[in-house]
């Protein structure tokens, strides 16, 4: 799948659904939380706990490492494993606050900053890059199983390589791109939720003419 193609997807699936305004936080910090919370869970549950962080006036590192590890996992129980992601948030918290938060991270160069993401007890790629596009702006194209999904019934011929193999063939052909990429995420998951679900509705879906999965079907 060339860059051209991928640009066509963009452009139908940004007709069809509009801009998703990603990521929805007010602030860069409450993004990072956010990464950490949505795994393994819906959005809408992430949110919850958000709201119950913010409400209890803990949504900042020094005021999250504070907490007991059963407060803090008490306020996030709804976006469940609320104890491993309590841990999760914990340890982030604790390498953000140590190598100066924003003011020195976000001069940091995006390959170091990924590695170092990825160091940190709980953070995987997609919870890293989900950090660096939106909290840190990089053009770092966040993969995940939607993007597996989509890409796949669309005959990417990365879409069942490795996660690192996918991004970087993303990445390769639609050149780096913030704001794209920024949008590109959301949209590939709104069209996951509400169309190219696990048993796809194919009659509502405007990739369907070239959808090699439904050729298969065919």
């Amino acid at each position: 799948m060339n860059a051209r193609r991928l640009q066509d997807i963009f452009s139908i699936l940004l007709r069809t659904h509009g801009p998703q305004h990603w990521w929805p936080a007010d602030s860069r910090f409450e993004v990072m939380v956010g990464a950490v919370l949505t795994q393994n869970t819906a959005w809408r549950n992430v949110e919850r706990a958000i709201a119950a962080l913010a409400q209890a006036g803990v949504l900042e590192p020094r005021a999250l490492l504070a907490l007991s590890d059963a407060r803090l996992a008490r306020l996030i129980r709804p976006s469940g494993y609320f104890n491993v992601k309590a841990a999760r948030l914990k340890a982030l918290c604790r390498w953000y606050l140590e190598r100066g938060g924003w003011p020195r991270l976000r001069h940091w160069p995006t390959g170091r900053l990924r590695a170092a993401l990825l160091s940190v007890h709980g953070i995987g790629p997609e919870t890293a890059d989900d950090i660096l596009l939106y909290a840190f702006g990089r053009p770092v194209f966040v993969v995940d199983a939607y993007t597996r999904r989509l890409l796949g019934r669309l005959g990417h011929a990365h879409a069942r390589e490795t996660y690192d193999q996918l991004r970087t063939a993303l990445e390769s052909a639609l050149g780096p791109d913030v704001k794209l990429y920024n949008e590109y995420h959301a949209l590939i998951v709104a069209h996951a939720k509400h169309v190219c679900r696990p048993r796809p509705l194919c009659d509502r879906c405007g990739l369907a003419k070239g959808c090699a999965a439904r050729k298969d079907e065919g």
